[in-house]
């Protein structure tokens, strides 16, 4: 199986190269943002052919269980700032794009073996849930509020993976998306959580994924 993993900064991308080391695993960097996230993946899909693309790399927790570190791993992925309005269609969801699903589903294939970690990697706790995706950087509890208002049940929010998804689902190529999760902003003031995550996260994060595509 031809596998790709798409994350969107520099950061992230250092951290699983090292990880995938040697591996025929595509590992590649489309930068920050749904444009940015939809022509990486456009261009991975179109150059390599994988088979299934993971999404890797960090985002916003939300949930009493979820903790800085843990793991997200997408059942459904969604857009929490788009909104085509009722005019022409009364049935279209919020954050649903007209003519597309209201949520995108993880490949059921990919999210069958996703349940089989947990056991795995102890001590990384993992949250099979939600993820929403908007073009906002969430660094206030006032903006993560109006999101979980409209999406009570997202697990984590990001910038890339609902793009990400979008276009797989185009191109009928199964996708799912790992994020660990970097701050909580429900509990966090001015996101300091997340600017301490990079100088303290363990490798032992990415490597949820690494142990992931091996069981594929």
């Amino acid at each position: 199986m031809k596998i790709g993993i798409i994350v969107a900064m520099d950061k992230e991308l250092e951290q699983l190269r090292q990880v995938f080391q040697g591996s025929e695993v595509i590992v590649e960097k489309c930068g920050i943002g749904k444009v940015n996230a939809a022509l990486g993946v456009q261009r991975m899909i179109v150059e390599h052919r994988p088979d299934c693309i993971i999404s890797s790399g960090c985002a916003g927790g939300n949930g009493d269980d979820v903790q800085v570190k843990d793991v997200v791993v997408s059942t459904e992925l969604a857009y929490h700032d788009v909104y085509c309005g009722t005019a022409i269609d009364n049935s279209t969801q919020y954050g649903q794009v007209q003519g597309l699903p209201a949520r995108f589903k993880a490949g059921p294939y990919l999210l069958q073996k996703s349940t089989e970690l947990s056991a795995k990697v102890s001590p990384l706790r993992i949250h099979p849930g939600l993820i929403v995706t908007g073009d906002w950087f969430v660094d206030s509890k006032e903006k993560m509020r109006s999101i979980i208002e409209k999406f009570p049940d997202a697990r984590a929010v990001d910038m890339e993976s609902a793009a990400i998804a979008h276009t797989c689902f185009l191109h009928k190529v199964p996708f799912i998306s790992f994020r660990v999760v970097s701050d909580v902003p429900l509990r966090d003031t001015d996101a300091s959580q997340y600017h301490d995550f990079w100088a303290q996260v363990a490798a032992q994060s990415f490597q949820l994924t690494r142990t992931f595509v091996e069981s594929l």
